[in-house]
C-alpha cells in the first residue's frame, strides 16, 4: 500500500484521558486525576477532556451539565445517543474546571454477551459471567472505544492523544489497535494487579519477581481475566509508563514490558510567604491533639505534653503491604531502648487505618466529655475571678492594701465545683490502646501484635499507642481534626511500607514540612532516593527493605526514631524547615513535564513522518500548543542528584543501571561516574528516546472506519502481530494480543 499523505496536525493536539476515577473517588488515582487537572489545563485548556463512567450517586455534585461545542464531539455523542448510549457531558466542579464525558454502562449491558465474544475472538480474553468488576470494564472499554473511534472519524486534522490510568480504562487501547482507531495510545499503570495480590498473600515477593509463573499465579488467584486486560493494555499502548522506579521493576516481569518511562505523582504546593506560617500551623495543629491527648491519657496517668512527640502512620488497613507490622514492632523496640536509656521524653504513636468498627470506646468518650467538662469549668471561674480582681482594683482610692488575697478570689462554691471536676477525671485502669469497639477484637492483626509486644500504654511505658480504626474528620467527637491538621500536629509521621507503588502519604508529609519515614520499596522513598543527597539530613528517612533481613529493617528503623526522639526542639524546627524546601520537588508545576514527554514521545511513534527531520535536540522547543513553559530551574537547596537541564522525574525513573534489565527500547538518564562507556545512545530525557515503530497493522495518519478506506489484518499479520507481542524473554504467552 503506497505511504499515504500526513493528515493529522501533531503541535497542538487533542487530548483525552479516560480513569475509572473521573469524578468518581475510589482510591488514589482520584486524587492524582483531580490535583493534575490545573496545570493540564494550562497546558492543553479546551483540548483536554476526562471520560470516566457515569456514577448517578456522585455525577450531579461532581459535574455542570453543559453542551459541548466542538462540531466533531457534537456529532459523536449525537450517534451515540441515537443508538441508545446515555452519557453526561459538561464542566468537573474542581479547580481548573475541565470538559468531562461520562459514559452509563448499564445503558450498554445488553450489548454485554456480544462485546465479550467479541473480545474472547480478538484479543483471547476471557470473561467469566459473575464479575461484576469486569463486566463494568469490559462496557466501558467498548463504550469508550466506540466513542474515539467515531471522534476520529468526525475530525480528521488534528492528532488524538488518549491517555489511560490503570486496568479498568485500559481496554478500550487493544480494542482502538484492532480497529485501527488513528489515535496514539497512554498507559499508565498505578499498581500491577498481580503485584497486589501476590503481596496480600504473604510471599517473598521482590525476591522472587523474576520468577513468578504469572499465568499460573493470576488463574490460582481468580483474577487471570482481569490480568490479560492489564496485560494487553500494556503490551498495546503507544507508551507504556508506570508512577514509580520501583512499580516499573515490577511491571517488567509481572506485565513483560518494560516501561517506556517513569510519571511521579505529584501534589498542587501552595507556597507560605514567609518560612514562620507553617510552623505556626504545626504549633496550633499540635495544640488540638494536645486536647485529645489530655482527655485519653490524664486521669489514668500525665505526662509533660511540652516533652512529647506525636508520630503517625496512617492509610488503607493493609496490614502488611502498608508496614503496620514493622512499625509496632520499632516502636516496642523504641520503648524498650527509651526506658534503658532513662528518658523523660514520651512517644504517642497513632494508627489510624478504618477497620470494621461497632461504635466509640466509652471510655474513650468519657475521658474526652469529663476534660470539656474540666476545661467549661475552669473557663467559667477565670472570668469570676476575673470580675473579683477587676472590682477590686476599681474601687482601690490611695488607701490599705494594694495586694489581693487568693482567698477572696477563689470562693468556696468555686472550689468544689473544681474538686468535683477533677475528682471525676480520676480513673484506675490502663488508657484504652482502640478508640472503637472492634467487630472482630480478638482476630485483630494490629490489637493481636500489640499484645504480642506488650504494648498496653502502661505508666512506665516511654511509648504510647492509639489507634484510631476510622478516617479522620473535623466532626469526630473523639478526635476532631481533619486529616491535613492531624498531620500538620505531627513530629514524624511513618510509612514502612512492603508494597508501595508510590505513597502519598510520606508525600503530603513533605509538602506540609513534615518530616517522614519510607522505605526502598515504596515509589515515594525511591523517587527522593533518586533526587536529593542524602535524605535523612533533609527529614525524609529510608528504611531498606531490599537488601536486608526483617530484624535489619525493623532495628534500622526503630534507631531512626530513637535518633529523632533524641533530638532538641530546636533541631526539630530546623529539620520541619528543611523538609518544606522539598515541596517543589512534588509539585505538579514541575512533574507535570513528565506527562508531556509522555504524550510527545507517543504523537513520535504513532507519526514519525511528522518528525521527519526534525532535530533530536529541537523537538522539546518545538510549538506543542503548550500554555506556558515549565520551569526548567529548582531551588538550589537541599543538594539535589541534576546533572544538567532535567526534572525530578528523570531522577526516579527506572534505568538499565539500576537494576541490570537488558532491553533495548528503554534507556533513561543516571549519572555516570568513571565508567569510560560510550554514551552517545543516552537520551537527556526518559521520554526523549528511541522511537518504535508501531506494529505493522497500523499506519502514520491511516483513516479510521468510517472515515475512509482501511486495510483489514491478514491471518498473515495476526500470526506475525501476535508474534511480535508475545515473544518475551523466549517464552510466548497464552494471550493473543495482535
Amino acid at each position: 500500500m503506497p505511504d499515504e499523505p500526513l493528515k493529522r496536525g501533531v503541535h497542538k493536539p487533542i487530548l483525552f484521558e479516560c480513569a475509572w476515577e473521573v469524578a468518581n473517588k475510589v482510591g488514589g488515582i482520584y486524587t492524582v486525576i483531580k490535583t493534575k487537572v490545573p496545570v493540564t489545563m494550562q497546558t492543553y485548556g479546551d483540548r483536554y477532556t476526562l471520560i470516566g463512567p457515569l456514577i448517578y450517586k456522585t455525577a450531579p455534585m461532581e459535574v455542570e451539565t453543559q453542551e459541548p461545542t466542538d462540531p466533531a464531539l457534537v456529532a459523536t455523542l449525537e450517534s451515540m445517543r441515537a443508538q441508545g448510549v446515555k452519557c453526561l457531558y459538561g464542566r468537573w466542579l474542581i479547580e481548573g474546571a475541565p470538559r468531562v464525558l461520562l459514559f452509563d454502562t448499564g445503558s450498554q449491558y445488553h450489548r454485554l454477551d456480544e462485546w465479550k465474544s467479541d473480545l474472547w475472538n480478538l484479543a483471547g480474553i476471557p470473561s467469566p459471567p459473575n464479575d461484576h468488576e469486569t463486566n463494568e470494564t469490559i462496557t466501558f472499554g467498548y463504550l469508550v472505544a466506540w466513542f474515539l473511534g467515531e471522534y476520529v472519524a468526525h475530525q480528521a486534522h488534528t492528532a488524538v492523544v488518549a491517555h489511560f490510568h490503570e486496568w479498568q480504562a485500559g481496554l478500550a487501547i487493544p480494542l482502538a489497535r484492532k480497529r485501527h482507531i488513528d489515535i496514539t495510545t497512554v498507559f499508565t499503570t498505578h499498581a500491577t494487579l498481580l503485584g497486589r495480590y501476590l503481596c496480600a498473600g504473604s510471599v517473598d515477593f521482590y525476591n522472587n519477581l523474576a520468577y513468578f509463573d504469572v499465568d499460573h499465579e493470576a488463574g490460582k488467584r481468580g483474577i487471570y481475566h482481569r490480568y490479560c486486560i492489564e496485560r494487553a493494555a500494556a503490551h498495546c499502548a503507544d507508551v507504556f509508563t508506570t508512577v514509580s522506579g520501583i512499580t516499573a521493576w515490577e511491571s517488567e516481569h509481572l506485565l513483560k514490558r518494560k516501561p517506556d518511562g517513569v510519571l511521579p505523582n505529584g501534589l498542587n504546593v501552595v507556597k507560605f510567604q514567609a518560612m514562620h506560617e507553617f510552623q505556626n500551623l504545626h504549633a496550633t495543629s499540635k495544640e488540638k491533639i494536645n486536647e485529645f491527648v489530655r482527655g485519653h491519657f490524664y486521669g489514668h496517668y500525665d505526662f509533660d505534653l511540652d516533652n512529647t512527640i506525636y508520630m503517625f502512620t496512617a492509610g488503607r488497613y493493609e496490614y502488611r503491604n502498608k508496614g503496620v507490622d514493622m512499625f509496632i514492632e520499632s516502636l516496642a523496640r523504641l520503648n524498650h531502648r527509651l526506658r534503658q536509656s532513662g528518658s523523660k521524653t514520651t512517644v504517642v504513636a497513632f494508627i489510624i487505618m478504618p477497620a470494621a468498627t461497632n461504635s466509640y470506646t466509652i471510655e474513650a468518650l468519657k475521658g474526652q466529655a469529663v476534660m470539656k467538662q474540666l476545661r467549661d469549668t475552669v473557663t467559667e471561674v477565670q472570668a469570676r475571678v476575673g470580675s473579683r480582681i477587676f472590682e477590686h482594683a476599681a474601687r482601690f482610692h490611695g488607701e490599705g492594701r494594694t495586694e489581693v488575697s487568693p482567698e477572696t478570689l477563689l470562693s468556696a462554691e468555686d472550689q468544689v465545683l473544681l474538686k468535683r471536676r477533677i475528682f471525676a477525671l480520676k480513673r484506675h485502669t490502663l488508657p484504652p490502646i482502640v478508640t472503637h469497639n472492634m467487630t472482630d477484637d480478638a482476630n485483630d492483626p494490629i490489637l493481636n501484635q500489640l499484645r504480642r509486644v506488650r504494648l498496653f500504654n502502661t505508666p512506665g511505658d516511654r511509648v504510647k499507642v492509639v489507634f484510631h480504626p476510622e478516617f479522620l474528620n473535623s466532626n469526630n467527637p473523639i478526635l476532631g481534626l481533619d486529616y491535613e491538621e492531624f498531620v500538620r500536629g505531627c513530629h514524624l509521621g511513618v510509612f514502612p511500607s512492603y508494597y508501595e507503588p508510590w505513597g502519598y502519604t510520606p508525600a503530603e508529609c513533605t509538602v506540609m514540612g513534615i518530616p517522614s519515614v519510607t522505605t526502598n520499596l515504596s515509589g515515594f522513598g525511591c523517587f527522593m532516593a533518586d533526587s536529593i543527597h542524602d535524605p535523612s539530613d533533609e527529614g525524609i528517612y529510608i528504611i531498606d527493605r531490599r537488601t536486608t533481613s526483617i530484624d535489619e529493617s525493623v532495628n534500622a528503623l526503630a534507631n531512626s526514631m530513637f535518633d529523632f526522639v533524641n533530638k532538641t526542639r530546636r533541631q526539630r524546627i530546623n529539620q520541619r524547615n528543611r523538609v518544606e524546601r522539598l515541596s517543589p520537588l512534588l509539585d505538579w508545576k514541575n512533574l507535570g513535564l513528565e506527562y508531556e514527554k509522555a504524550r510527545i514521545l507517543a504523537l513520535r511513534r504513532a507519526y514519525p513522518d511528522a518528525f521527519i527531520g526534525a532535530d533530536e535536540d529541537n523537538v522539546e522547543e518545538m510549538d506543542w500548543g503548550f500554555g506556558s513553559e515549565f520551569p526548567l530551574s529548582v531551588h538550589a537547596s537541599p543538594m539535589l542528584r541534576m546533572s544538567g537541564l532535567a526534572t525530578p522525574g528523570d531522577m526516579g525513573t527506572l534505568t538499565e543501571e539500576m537494576q541490570h534489565l537488558e532491553t533495548s527500547d528503554y534507556r533513561g538518564l543516571w549519572p555516570r561516574h568513571g565508567t569510560g562507556e560510550d554514551e552517545e545512545d543516552e537520551y537527556p530525557f526518559p521520554l526523549v528516546m528511541k522511537v518504535r515503530s508501531r506494529t505493522s497493522s497500523v499506519i502514520s495518519g491511516a483513516s479510521t472506519p468510517g472515515g475512509g478506506a482501511f486495510k483489514s489484518l491478514s491471518v498473515h499479520d495476526l500470526q506475525k502481530a501476535n508474534a511480535a507481542l508475545s515473544q518475551m524473554n523466549g517464552t510466548s504467552t497464552t494471550t493473543q494480543l495482535a
